[in-house]
């Protein structure tokens, strides 16, 4: 599974400092409360010391700063970036001319700049995907998905990462390191699943087509496979099927 860090430029290791006890009653709730020095052990653990009652104003203190260094700094979105959640950044990439690697046994060692579709790429905690559009122009929550005509993709989407170089953050900043790491790492099957094009004589056929430039720099939308799901079902975590 991917690594999230979201929103953060930090790169001194966190420490714990102090701990906050609260006191309860089975009836009241939380009545009183200490704070405590945190100092570290010889074995590397952590030992709490003695503690002194917190008063209001410190606690608020505490509130303020925490909520301060939490709180995500604004930023700017371009155009290319459909949502963001604080597990998964949801972008597009507009249709256009792109270089591809492959390296299997049936199409051989072979590179190319082809068509590509418009795609809609999720980068999120639980995994990377990628899916195509029939239209050109930026999607909208009710646009139709369809299956990526890509070798190294799952059903749903889901790339297979394999040995690509792809960045340990999921933020606006890394989308394109993302996308890259799509692009530019080699193509070397197709995985089981669903169909990923509507070619008569299958996938390999379609991409030695690609390759040789029988489609010129249009990528051919009637050979999009589409699925029961939109854009806003895919942000907001909902699945469908294949139509």
């Amino acid at each position: 599974m991917m690594g999230l860090n979201i929103g953060s430029d930090r790169r001194d290791e966190l420490a714990a400092t102090s701990a906050i006890l609260l006191y309860s009653t089975r009836n009241e709730g939380a009545v009183y409360g200490t704070v405590h020095p945190i100092s570290a052990g010889k074995d590397g653990r952590g030992s709490i010391g003695a503690g002194r009652p917190i008063d209001r104003a410190a606690l608020l203190s505490c509130l303020r700063e925490l909520s301060q260094n939490a709180a995500p700094k604004a930023e700017f979105f371009p155009e290319t970036v459909l949502a963001v959640s604080h597990d998964a950044v949801t972008w597009w990439c507009r249709p256009g001319m792109r270089r591809v690697f492959f390296d299997c046994p049936k199409i051989g060692k072979r590179s190319a700049a082809v068509p590509h579709p418009g795609l809609v790429f999720r980068a999120a905690s639980n995994g990377f995907s990628v899916f195509a559009l029939r239209e050109d122009s930026r999607p909208t929550p009710s646009s139709k998905l369809h299956e990526p005509p890509y070798f190294n993709t799952w059903d749903w989407g889901k790339i297979c990462i394999g040995t690509a170089h792809v960045p340990k953050r999921i933020d606006v900043s890394s989308t394109a390191g993302w996308e890259s790491g799509f692009f530019e790492s080699a193509f070397t099957h197709p995985n089981h699943g669903g169909k990923r094009v509507r070619h008569p004589k299958g996938e390999f056929a379609f991409w030695k087509e690609m390759l040789d430039g029988l489609y010129g720099e249009h990528f051919p939308k009637k050979l999009l496979v589409p699925m029961k799901t939109t854009l806003a079902e895919l942000i907001a975590g909902k699945h469908g099927g294949v139509a």
